[in-house]
């Protein structure tokens, strides 16, 4: 199985482990770290990283090549929108219709899910690919897999400080991949030297280089 498989995998049971902290459930029905986005459907959208990747692996792919990994992200529509674009509200909706049968049931798909992958991600195709009917276009499946381990990671601190627990640690192969992805972003945006400066010269860094 490719390290990215394994880092996914690592960091999709962590994920599980905090949708089922008690603290998720005690302030399901308050706000998140998110505006517009409550605790219940933060953590329905996090659970998703998980859920949504068994239907990706059925989906049948068409004829033609990939797109790139960056690629992925120059075209996606979600990149740069604020919180009130459709595509936003749509995440949001989405993310409290997964949450909509409350914290126990929520814990139990995204643990099923955690089980099935874990028995299917091995035995894929080294070079598999696979087709993002929303995009649409086809990824190769590592590079769909860095993109949820990447969304995994930023979430799962967002709801973390949400519900007012330390954000859990990755290991390095799981954090690896995402910091390599944020900081590829980050440079497409604001350039090199920015993205150098803010890691290494406080007295030159910018006083912005998110990724998105």
């Amino acid at each position: 199985m490719s390290p990215i498989r394994m880092a996914y995998l690592a960091a999709a049971r962590s994920a599980v482990d905090l949708l089922a902290d008690p603290a998720v459930a005690a302030r399901w029905n308050e706000p998140s770290a998110l505006a517009e986005f409550g605790v219940g459907g933060l953590a329905g959208h996090l659970a998703s990283q998980l859920l949504s990747v068994p239907a990706v692996l059925a989906e049948p792919v068409p004829a033609g090549d990939p797109v790139g990994l960056l690629d992925h992200y120059a075209r996606g529509s979600w990149v740069g929108a604020t919180v009130d674009d459709e595509v936003n509200v749509t995440i949001r909706r989405a993310g409290e219709g997964i949450a909509a049968e409350g914290p126990g049931v929520l814990v139990e798909r995204a643990a099923g899910a955690l089980r099935e992958l874990t028995a299917t991600l091995p035995v894929q195709p080294a070079k598999r690919v696979v087709h993002l009917a929303r995009g649409p276009w086809s990824l190769r499946l590592d590079d769909y897999l860095t993109t949820r381990l990447m969304e995994i990671a930023v979430h799962s601190d967002d709801l973390a400080v949400s519900v007012g627990v330390p954000t859990p640690d990755l290991p390095a192969e799981a954090l690896d991949p995402v910091l390599s992805l944020l900081a590829r972003l980050a440079v497409r945006r604001h350039g090199q030297p920015a993205v150098l400066r803010a890691l290494s010269r406080a007295e030159r860094a910018p006083a912005d280089i998110t990724a998105f």
